[in-house]
């Protein structure tokens, strides 16, 4: 008895692919919204309860611009100054509010230019990171429903989960740029978490550097102003040349390729 064609294209059939489901903590309900949040609240009066007075005094020196200030208060610390550092540092780029160019440049002044740059670096990318998941898990999801309303957006919603690691490298290597609006950029947009800690790590790195390097040598400038002279104009040449023939033609391929909008 021969199989009937219509039977034969039924059995080679695959079943349909399930849907693409976000993890719970990048798309959570309204419940596990309000326990997440009542633990941040906890954990936040747990920090000032504890050592309140210690976090109000450090942090309001290292967004006070007073650098000298706070490199004595850092070194009064003695071996504990590099912890103390990085836990503000931590907190400051979680915040995504307040600069920390004020904690790269005491970190350059205490702990001197190869250890200063390590661990600001490795602060502000912890920071950045952790202010990136917050966003994400309390924001995404609602901003989510606003890009599926607009073609256009959801265009660059796509685009960002593909191309995204590049845009933010790029501009997480732009000294002095407000960290928040990318930290809000990559959380509201479909980039991996993967692919934003890769991008930060490796975009931290020169904008964190010239950040403690320029911090250190504008304070000590009568010592070092020949290499704070070379080193901005070199920087400017690189950004430069990378942001007119390495990103713009990538945009342009992309335009090129992109299949029209209906």
């Amino acid at each position: 008895m021969e199989t009937s064609t219509d039977t034969k294209q039924e059995l080679k059939m695959e079943p349909a692919a399930a849907p693409h489901k976000c993890p719970w903590y990048e798309d959570p309900d309204g419940v596990t919204k309000i326990v997440a949040l009542v633990l941040l609240v906890v954990l936040c009066a747990a920090v000032y309860f504890f050592c309140g007075d210690f976090v109000e005094k450090t942090f309001r020196l290292a967004i006070s611009g007073n650098v000298n200030g706070l490199a004595h208060y850092l070194r009064s610390f003695g071996p504990w100054a590099v912890a103390v550092s990085f836990f503000i540092d931590v907190l400051i780029n979680s915040g995504s509010v307040f600069p920390s160019i004020f904690m790269s440049t005491a970190n350059g002044l205490i702990f001197g230019l190869p250890l200063g740059i390590l661990i600001s670096w490795l602060a502000e990318t912890t920071g950045v990171v952790i202010s990136f998941l917050l966003m994400r898990f309390f924001f995404r999801n609602s901003a989510e429903g606003i890009i599926k309303k607009a073609h256009r957006l959801q265009d660059i919603d796509n685009a960002s989960a593909k191309n995204g690691i590049y845009w933010m490298t790029f501009a997480r290597a732009l000294p002095y740029f407000p960290s928040g609006i990318l930290t809000a950029v990559g959380a509201v947009s479909r980039m991996s978490i993967k692919d934003y800690i890769i991008a930060n790590l490796i975009g931290k790195f020169p904008s964190t550097a010239l950040e403690v390097v320029i911090g250190h040598d504008v304070v000590n400038l009568r010592a070092h102003s020949v290499r704070l002279t070379v080193l901005v104009i070199v920087a400017a040449i690189i950004f430069y040349v990378v942001n007119k023939y390495v990103l713009r033609k990538k945009a342009e391929d992309e335009t090129k390729s992109a299949p029209p909008t209906e």
